[in-house]
């Protein structure tokens, strides 16, 4: 556990110049660029997984007393009302232009900034958020991707949705037969647990009820729905985890899979952005051979930035 040091950054960007780094966001991304103090607000600030759960709480009557937990608060308002009114509350929630943060704006940038193009390696970028502020991060910096994500309900309840620049949703009904996503043409953006679909409410998915996860932790291996070349990247790859913390078990167990494929095949190190870990988080990353680096995300995301625009892409300079 340390400090980055610059040739942290080095290292990072060498292997994001050559599509080896998947950075994973979790909800501490969308606090970066929050003024110190402030609480969510519709439309401006996305809110944090506690705002989220005193929100619906608030909205749907939830007990007081009991235990103020996201999961546990949807799972109350999907076994009272139904999953229908839930889903049109979060729909309500997420369905506005919140400002990407600075980790939005970075990762967008990275394709012209690194060469991408030139290269034929663009990245894979994983999140367990459900809004849309990274999609829309890569729209205003003029970057294509493809866009999938993780269906938690209705018929398809398993499998995963893919959304090409400009297209329709495409249900990928068979992972190993599907070959319409490539790493070379543009950026991924994988959404492990659902996303709202601004332009489709009927197709929003959201895994955030008890019965969701517990759904979705029994299936044998995640990472087997998702398409084959999704899956070969995840196991060939670095993890940078940004607004992420180990105490979200239910991505562990997926995490656990894929880097037990690792080490039968090659291992890759990663890291993990924490700024106040506690001892059972270190070991944790320990073990599984994820340096902790011990500084705020904000000042992670500042000062890769600024090697990000001195950096020389390959054949260049």
């Amino acid at each position: 556990m340390s400090e980055p040091s610059g040739q942290h950054y080095d290292t990072v960007l060498r292997a994001m110049a050559d599509g080896r780094v998947v950075p994973l966001l979790g909800a501490g991304v969308n606090l970066t660029g929050r003024p110190k103090g402030a609480r969510w607000q519709h439309g401006r600030y996305l809110p944090s997984g506690a705002e989220l759960a005193a929100h619906l709480a608030a909205l749907f009557g939830y007990p007081e007393g009991e235990l103020l937990d996201l999961l546990r608060v949807s799972q109350y308002v999907e076994v009272m009302l139904g999953s229908g009114p839930l889903y049109d509350k979060l729909h309500e929630l997420f369905d506005a232009d919140y400002p990407p943060s600075p980790v939005h704006e970075l990762l967008a940038s990275l394709p012209r900034r690194l060469g991408l193009a030139d290269s034929h390696r663009y990245q894979l970028i994983m999140t367990t958020n459900y809004d849309d502020a990274l999609e829309r991060a890569f729209r205003a910096a003029g970057e294509e991707f493809d866009l999938v994500w993780y269906v938690a309900g209705s018929e398809h309840r398993g499998k995963f949705l893919h959304v090409p620049p400009g297209g329709e949703p495409r249900l990928i009904a068979r992972p190993n037969e599907y070959h319409e996503l490539s790493l070379e043409d543009r950026t991924v953006i994988l959404k492990i647990h659902g996303a709202i679909d601004r332009g489709h409410p009927e197709h929003d998915s959201y895994v955030i009820t008890e019965d969701h996860y517990i759904d979705y932790l029994t299936r044998t291996d995640v990472s087997t729905l998702m398409p084959v070349t999704l899956g070969a990247k995840l196991r060939h790859s670095h993890f940078l985890f940004l607004g992420y913390s180990m105490r979200d078990w239910n991505l562990r167990v997926m995490l656990h899979r894929i880097w037990a494929e690792q080490a039968q095949a090659r291992t890759y190190k990663s890291w993990a952005i924490q700024l106040d870990p506690n001892r059972i988080d270190e070991e944790f990353w320990h073990r599984r051979g994820v340096d902790v680096l011990v500084t705020s995300l904000e000042e992670y995301i500042a000062r890769l930035r600024d090697r990000v625009e001195r950096f020389q892409p390959s054949g260049v300079g």
